[in-house]
């Protein structure tokens, strides 16, 4: 037993190891430092949003123990995260493990850079949250999450990435944002400076849908509109109160939640079919996707 648990934490140590190349320290707030994880070799670096405080005077701190300077090149709230150009090349960047390969059960270690060394705890995966259509994949651990950890990563026991951690994303619960979602957000920052996404211009609140349609659509609620925008696509698209949308493109709509995640991958100024319920019938309509300012 004992060569087992030697063997065990040899592998887990050495996992730290190798994805400690990768770690650095991101100092861009009062507090303390947190960290982040190298994406390119080019300086691509990506970090939590809600650890970038202020946008200028951003330090790096390099697993060889230099010091850099770094600029944002944007953010997404949605998933804190950000992304970063630090002033330096010859990076190694971090080996990204896709989602299909994490598992609940999986042995994990959250890794962080806050200080002058690596730190290291050890937890398992023990829910997955992915919604494939909406590019959003979220891992939940056991994992405490000391400070200073949050933009860093989660890594398997070969060192490979699973994602960012955060400790900003749901009170009192470990998420990390994964590889898929990081890579969605850092293609659009890196390209545009912001998350580009798309607009409605409506107010919506859940609303139960009647049997013999809830029945004909295979779900239970959409999303009634309450307030519509003036000069916004919705209107010009002919949506008014009281409607029921309950689906954007391919995406079903059953709640505020569910219209905001088929937005974000609906390509701006598209025309989208959009099916609404209203007096009672189903009905289809065209809409030119808006971009939200």
């Amino acid at each position: 037993m004992s060569d087992i648990l030697q063997t065990l934490s040899d592998a887990m140590a050495s996992a730290v190891e190798k994805a400690g190349n990768s770690i650095v320290q991101v100092a861009a707030r009062r507090r303390m430092p947190a960290s982040g994880v190298v994406w390119s070799e080019d300086g691509i670096i990506v970090t939590s949003h809600h650890v970038v405080e202020h946008e200028d005077r951003i330090k790096i701190g390099l697993p060889d123990g230099s010091t850099v300077g770094a600029t944002l090149v944007g953010r997404d709230p949605n998933t804190d995260t950000a992304v970063l150009k630090a002033d330096t090349k010859g990076l190694t960047a971090a080996t990204w493990l896709g989602a299909e390969q994490v598992k609940v059960g999986h042995l994990v270690l959250a890794v962080g850079r806050p200080g002058d060394d690596l730190q290291a705890t050890l937890g398992v995966i023990s829910a997955l949250m992915h919604k494939r259509d909406e590019n959003r994949f979220f891992a939940q651990t056991d994992v405490v999450m000391y400070p200073g950890f949050s933009g860093g990563p989660l890594i398997n026991a070969s060192g490979e990435v699973i994602g960012l951690n955060s400790s900003a994303l749901m009170r009192g619960v470990s998420l990390t944002v994964q590889t898929p979602t990081i890579q969605y957000v850092v293609d659009h920052l890196v390209k545009h400076g912001k998350m580009r996404r798309g607009y409605l211009g409506v107010g919506v609140q859940p609303a139960r849908l009647p049997a013999g349609i809830a029945e004909s659509l295979g779900q239970k609620s959409g999303a009634l509109i309450v307030s519509v925008e003036q000069d916004s696509p919705a209107e010009k698209g002919q949506l008014f109160l009281g409607d029921t949308i309950v689906s954007l493109g391919s995406h079903k709509v059953e709640n505020l939640e569910g219209l905001l995640g088929a937005l974000s991958v609906t390509p701006i100024g598209s025309d989208t079919m959009v099916k609404i319920v209203r007096g009672g019938q189903i009905h289809e309509l065209v809409i030119t996707i808006g971009e939200r300012t």
